[in-house]
């Protein structure tokens, strides 16, 4: 029997499409509906501010923007967004909820690797990468490159948003019932709290000791629509293990 809650799969966020209850600026990239996720895409400007921003209740982000903004980039043929500072891009995409729905956002894998701090903003916004049931209205995201200074353009995409229906979390119980059969983490007695599995770190490396990697603080610019054609190397340092399950992160 097909539930009436939980995240929307993938033939379901084409549906709002159809629908109209999601809308772009321009056709939709082939890859951009993702099965469980929709892909956000940079719009044509990024606004420069002194700070990140919470709308608050009772205001627009746009009006936000004309008080706060340094200046503003045009993205239509790529540019430089450089480490320390924050951006407001208006995203391509668009939302008219259904009243029962609502939405998270959250970086995209790449992105996070890459130190790019990011986060969705709507309009009233109290909270940061969520959609309140029903919203309707535009789009933002704050971008901070925290390592990189990295080349975006107009269609760049290091956010997803995800739709659900109702209560999507699952239970302890539930769970450890997925864990049992599908396997969710190395560890055999996996650490489930508050309705996740805890994430740990492996500080024992591979077979050469290769335990991670620390950002190079001088380096290129990191051009976020080009797949593995940049040279770990250039921008990465690896971190070895010492014999010792222990590491100190300096700042």
């Amino acid at each position: 029997m097909a539930r009436n809650t939980g995240i929307l799969a993938d033939r379901a966020i084409a549906a709002l499409f159809e629908a109209g209850r999601l809308t772009s600026e321009r056709e939709l990239d082939v890859d951009q509906i993702q099965p469980a996720s929709l892909d956000l895409r940079l719009g044509a400007h990024a606004f420069r501010v002194r700070a990140s921003f919470m709308p608050g209740p009772s205001h627009l982000v746009a009006d936000k923007l004309d008080r706060l903004k340094l200046h503003v980039i045009d993205l239509s043929e790529g540019a430089v967004l450089e480490t320390g500072c924050v951006y407001i891009v208006p995203l391509m995409e668009r939302l008219d909820l259904p009243a029962d729905m609502s939405a998270s956002a959250n970086p995209k894998s790449s992105t996070g690797r890459l130190d790019i701090f990011t986060r969705v903003i709507t309009d009233r916004a109290q909270e940061f990468d969520k959609i309140p049931a029903g919203y309707s209205g535009p789009l933002y995201l704050e971008i901070s490159p925290r390592t990189f200074p990295i080349v975006v353009r107009r269609g760049s995409r290091l956010s997803q948003i995800r739709f659900r229906v109702g209560q999507a979390l699952l239970n302890e119980p539930e769970l450890m019932a997925l864990h049992a059969s599908e396997t969710l983490v190395a560890s055999k007695q996996p650490n489930v709290n508050g309705g996740g599995i805890a994430l740990s770190i492996d500080l024992a490396g591979d077979k050469e000791g290769l335990i991670g990697y620390r950002g190079k603080h001088h380096t290129a610019v990191v051009d976020v629509d080009k797949k593995a054609q940049h040279d770990i190397y250039d921008f990465w340092e690896p971190l070895y293990s010492r014999g010792r399950t222990e590491l100190i992160l300096d700042p």
